[in-house]
């Protein structure tokens, strides 16, 4: 049985910008020798907690101890004013024929709140979301794909998946899937289409409206191979 199975943060949710700029804010003050921004770029698709530990090592100061925390608190407050789904992506969920999941690196609560302040949770209906805290390693590890694909009872051969960063597309290529790069949230920097091909996209798209053509695509290539 085909599954189509997004990431959240980026594909279909916008959340990606605020987060980052939260980051920003908070993390020039505790690390002002560290250009936050620049690095930034560099850890995009990372869980929140990875990206902390990858910036405070190369700084010459150490975080606060509840650092993780005081971030996670504010990202989740501004998710909750500022938060919108991705532009088409609703039509697009409506359109298509297909089981679906959610495979993201973030962690459960924040999923579900993300997906019921902007109405896809409903769209959805019950799609299994699989989060970060299931596995021991992360995205860019395979692992959380694997398990999805596992406890959805389907072959990795039979998922497509749409992810926004090289951390997520190179997990979903590893454990043997077919891979769409998405380039249009907000957050996206200059060049990010080239990356994601590097890390295993099989196609790129620019806005969502370019999903069911690429279903149908994937579709008759595995019938015809």
């Amino acid at each position: 049985m085909e599954r189509l199975i997004f990431d959240c943060d980026g594909v279909l949710v916008d959340s990606e910008a605020i987060a980052e700029a939260t980051l920003v804010e908070r993390l020039a003050s505790w690390l002002p020798d560290v250009d936050i921004q620049s690095r930034l770029g560099e850890a995009l698709g990372l869980t929140t907690g990875a990206i902390l530990e990858r910036l405070e090592a190369l700084s010459r100061h150490a975080l606060p101890d509840d650092a993780l925390g005081a971030i996670d608190r504010e990202i989740e407050r501004r998710l909750a004013q500022e938060l919108r789904a991705i532009d088409g992506v609703a039509a697009v969920i409506e359109r298509l024929d297909m089981a679906m999941a959610v495979v993201s690196n973030s962690h459960r609560g924040r999923v579900r709140d993300s997906l019921a302040h902007t109405g896809l949770d409903a769209l959805l209906d019950g799609a299994p979301i699989f989060c970060a805290e299931q596995v021991a390693r992360p995205k860019p590890d395979p692992a959380i794909y694997r398990l999805a694909a596992e406890t959805l009872a389907v072959s990795p051969e039979e998922c497509l998946v749409v992810e926004d960063s090289t951390a997520g597309v190179g997990a979903a290529w590893a454990a043997g899937m077919t891979v769409i790069g998405f380039t249009g949230a907000s957050h996206v920097p200059p060049g990010q289409a080239a990356r994601l091909r590097e890390a295993g996209a099989w196609h790129v798209m620019e806005h969502m409206r370019e999903l069911p053509a690429l279903v149908a695509t994937w579709r008759k290539q595995r019938l015809s191979g």
